[in-house]
């Protein structure tokens, strides 16, 4: 884990929020977005770039059929998830389609954010090799046994659906190694807070240093 910040790529200073499912990635981001960072969530942007009547939409249509639309027209992503996760060639087409859109989408944003800096949450920033995009990875962390448990009394879904995902995710170790800040969240709540705003702190000092600002 590297301790200084890296060379700014694209301003604003831009930290990579990521970690596995039930790690508290929505909690943590909440908290920098009070501190006056300025937050973007990628699953946010990715539904954006193919609500009705978007390229994006019409784009997966020319790929995959109407058999991904729900009566109203709209993305049916239970119909899609099933469709690509049975077939690797479909699931890379799509990524070839959706993800320039996403970036592109996720660029603009930072073009016209004032924040002082970027908080980019990428549930699968480490899967898509998409470290190169941000300037410090921000890995929040607990235990496996405590994601599962924090999946489940959060969204409701089964041990065999999580089981799914985490299998779908990076392992913790490989998120670990990528990391160049590590976010404990295997404590309580109350411990969270003063973990951020120290961070905080880090990311408001290296961005008024690093790159155009």
């Amino acid at each position: 884990m590297s301790q200084g910040p890296a060379p700014s790529r694209n301003p604003p200073f831009t930290v990579g929020l990521t970690g596995g499912i039930g790690s508290g990635k929505s909690t943590v981001a909440r908290l920098f977005e009070t501190r006056g960072a300025g937050v973007i969530d990628a699953d946010q942007v990715a539904r954006q770039v193919v609500a009705p009547g978007t390229p994006g939409l019409k784009a997966l249509v020319e790929a995959f059929g109407k058999c991904i639309l729900d009566p109203q027209g709209r993305l049916d992503r239970a119909a899609l998830r099933d469709l690509v996760f049975r077939n690797s060639q479909a699931r890379h087409r799509l990524e070839g389609i959706l993800h320039p859109m996403i970036w592109e989408a996720i660029d603009h944003q930072k073009s016209t954010t004032k924040a002082p800096y970027c908080l980019l949450v990428v549930p699968l920033l480490v899967e898509s090799g998409m470290q190169h995009r941000v300037d410090r990875v921000l890995v929040v962390d607990c235990p496996e046994a405590l994601q599962r448990q924090r999946a489940g009394a959060r969204d409701g879904v089964s041990p065999q659906q999580i089981q799914a995902i985490l299998e779908a995710q990076a392992p913790r170790g490989q998120r670990l190694e990528a990391a160049d800040d590590i976010l404990d969240n295997s404590g309580p709540p109350g411990e969270l807070e003063p973990r951020v705003e120290a961070l905080h702190r880090r990311y408001l000092e290296w961005a008024a240093t690093t790159g155009d600002r």
